[in-house]
């Protein structure tokens, strides 16, 4: 491999440590807000369970992620590759310094698709792949919110003769089964974002050809093993946000919210989609809290994280655009 692929490769990783301590905030956030972990034990919990994902799943959200814009071997496609990185990792490294949960899924391919479309128009970009990662903007974040709701309501019913103290108990024993299984489907959906990357970059740089089935296994193995590091080391802002400033949980609150979640990652992974676990997540949470009280939702920050996600894959694909721009000034392409 040339320095460059290898360069991009380490590039790559650091945004999967950076996605990890970035979307720690999806995996723990309700389990803190409940007080069931302390935030340091939590945040250990779910990177465990980040790494444990790389025995479930398969490959077919990388091979997605692979193929989001059309990749040829030579060096000019690793350097597209290595702007769209940039895009990315700037937009969520300001979303993480502002505290706002956007989706670092959403950065890597608008950061990819703007550097795509820079370097070769619009013709570079694989429609069906794109396409249904874009459907799923709107319906991961409304699946979220209606199997929350509709697992609220269930657990209203089933445990409306149980008194609140024991409810307490049982569901904050289940929340450790709910944050596990949602960390999961997290690591599941996120890591594969990143071996994506790492195959494109290796196809592009003659390592792998274009007709590569799936990624090496130490290319898988180390996305899973940063993936983990950087929940390990997650940020703090973000779990305020999403566990603590969008409404009031309870532990069986958490409890609906993280087994909604985790549905619809196990679904979406099934299905080959790339999805946010940001958007999921908030999803779910907003079902829950419109079952419980909908007044107690605190919709002026509902709406200001709605406008970063918006916001997210036209900002990451500006700047994977402007990376080419300064690539070809500097004759790099």
């Amino acid at each position: 491999m040339t320095a460059i692929v290898i360069v991009t490769i380490v590039a790559a990783l650091i945004f999967d440590v950076i996605n990890g301590f970035h979307d720690a905030a999806n995996s723990i956030a309700t389990v803190v807000s409940t007080r069931v972990l302390s935030p340091r034990i939590a945040v250990l919990w779910a990177a465990v369970f980040n790494f444990i994902a790389l025995f479930i799943f398969h490959q077919g959200v990388a091979d997605t992620i692979s193929k989001i814009i059309t990749v040829q071997k030579g060096q000019p496609y690793v350097i597209v590759v290595v702007c769209g990185l940039a895009g990315a990792i700037l937009w969520n490294l300001l979303t993480w310094f502002w505290g706002l949960p956007s989706s670092s899924s959403h950065a890597l391919i608008g950061g990819i698709s703007g550097a795509g479309v820079a370097f070769g128009g619009f013709g570079v970009l694989q429609w069906p792949n794109l396409s249904k990662t874009l459907e799923f903007i709107i319906l991961a974040p409304l699946i979220g919110l209606v199997l929350g709701s509709a697992m609220m309501f269930s657990v209203f019913w089933l445990f409306r003769k149980m008194r609140p103290q024991r409810v307490d108990r049982t569901f904050r024993v289940g929340q450790l089964l709910s944050a596990a299984a949602y960390s999961i489907g997290h690591g599941g959906n996120d890591a594969q974002k990143t071996i994506g990357v790492i195959w494109a970059v290796m196809i592009a740089g003659g390592a792998l050809e274009t007709t590569a089935s799936s990624a090496p296994t130490w290319v898988v193995a180390s996305s899973y093993t940063a993936m983990a590091f950087g929940t390990a080391i997650g940020g703090w802002r973000i779990v305020k946000t999403m566990g603590m400033g969008l409404t009031h949980l309870k532990p069986v609150g958490g409890f609906c919210a993280e087994v909604a979640g985790a549905i619809t990652l196990f679904l979406a992974t099934f299905l080959k989609i790339p999805v946010s676990t940001t958007h999921t997540i908030t999803g779910a949470i907003i079902g829950v809290g419109s079952v419980t009280k909908a007044r107690g939702i605190r919709w002026a920050l509902a709406t200001r994280i709605v406008w970063a996600w918006i916001f997210t894959i036209p900002a990451a694909a500006a700047v994977g655009a402007l990376a080419v721009y300064l690539a070809r000034m500097v004759g790099a392409l």
